[in-house]
């Protein structure tokens, strides 16, 4: 796939992100930023910043992919520089014809190679070896990140996560007691997140809770589970909640910052499980505890000592937004990437 010349950079997507109904929910207040990840912000730092969906993987499509993977990345400096999240979506940059360079995010990888070897990802270690810098959510990923590509590799950057503040805007803290967990990616604990929320039940029988999950495991009494929520819906249970709780497994890509952040930006406490990165998110404020992996009892304990004691759930709230709003928005999001894309 070729682009036209021109300067700037083109921000690609997935075709089946469908960037046009993203577009029509955020106009109707429904969707956080006008584009996914808030990457649209690239234009307070870059001048001519479009979005683009990547080609659907059709047969033909995947041929002509490995064709051009076996030449040179093509580099034209008055071509635009292209972007993408995440490294699903740069396997298919590294073959985008027409660029002056290539830049993407890695989420996954660095897990799944240290659980089980880099060997049955080579295809995408050429991919990302094509790039010429890559960026990680966690200070965790990097090193393992770098030995992965090996030597002669793009340089890995280290870029702090962000959410969107004015569509996760902070609410007057609830008076009834709510305790909600949001999140399904393959690093969320469901066994231990259910366990404390059973052990809370039973000490607190009156707090409502709430579980966005698309876990199989049956919920103890009194808790419901829903498999979806759209960000709208989510917002709104957000400024409902007293507490937000996450549990995850052990991880190096900082699964649930996403949800602790936009809770946090809604004015709430959080109670998260502490692995590698965490801190950076997290740590030193008194609007998150951390506990460690697998202890639901220390879960349910931290999350009753805030709504056993409404005003200091609140007064964590107000630090909660604080902090989102002190560095961890969409656009100080942005204005990190553009640091990598423009260091060049």
């Amino acid at each position: 796939m070729a682009l036209g010349s021109g300067a700037g950079a083109v921000v690609f997507y997935p075709a089946d992100r469908d960037l046009d109904a993203w577009a029509e929910r955020h106009a109707a207040g429904a969707a956080p930023d006008r584009w996914p990840y808030g990457l649209d912000r690239l234009e307070a730092h870059i001048a001519g910043v479009v979005s683009k969906s990547l080609p659907a993987a059709t047969p033909i499509a995947r041929a002509a992919r490995r064709v051009i993977g076996v030449l040179p990345p093509g580099r034209r400096a008055s071509n635009p520089v292209g972007v993408t999240w995440d490294e699903n979506a740069g396997a298919l940059l590294a073959t985008t014809t027409g660029l002056s360079a290539r830049y993407s995010g890695v989420v996954w990888v660095t897990d799944s190679v240290t659980r089980r070897g880099g060997e049955q990802f080579a295809s995408l270690r050429r991919a990302l070896r094509r790039m010429d810098g890559l960026w990680v959510l966690s200070d965790a990923q990097v090193a393992p990140l770098t030995a992965f590509l090996g030597e002669g590799a793009p340089p890995v950057h280290y870029v702090r996560f962000g959410v969107d503040q004015d569509f996760f805007r902070p609410t007057p803290y609830p008076t009834r007691p709510l305790v909600v967990s949001v999140g399904g990616d393959r690093d969320r604990d469901p066994e231990t997140l259910l366990h404390a929320m059973a052990t809370l039940r039973r000490v607190r029988p009156d707090v409502e809770i709430v579980v966005q999950s698309r876990t199989s495991i049956d919920p103890p009494a009194g808790v419901s589970v829903v498999p979806y929520l759209s960000h709208a819906e989510l917002r709104d249970l957000y400024a409902r909640a007293s507490v937000v709780a996450i549990a995850t497994r052990a991880n190096l890509h900082v699964s649930g910052m996403t949800v602790g952040l936009e809770a946090m930006a809604t004015g709430r406490p959080l109670v998260i499980t502490r692995t590698p990165g965490m801190d950076d998110y997290f740590g030193g404020t008194s609007a998150a505890r951390m506990v460690e992996v697998g202890d639901g009892d220390a879960l349910a304990r931290e999350t009753l000592r805030l709504l056993d004691d409404p005003v200091a759930g609140a007064a964590a709230g107000e630090a909660a937004r604080a902090r989102v709003a002190g560095g961890f928005t969409t656009a100080h999001l942005a204005a990190r990437v553009a640091e990598v894309i423009t260091r060049r």
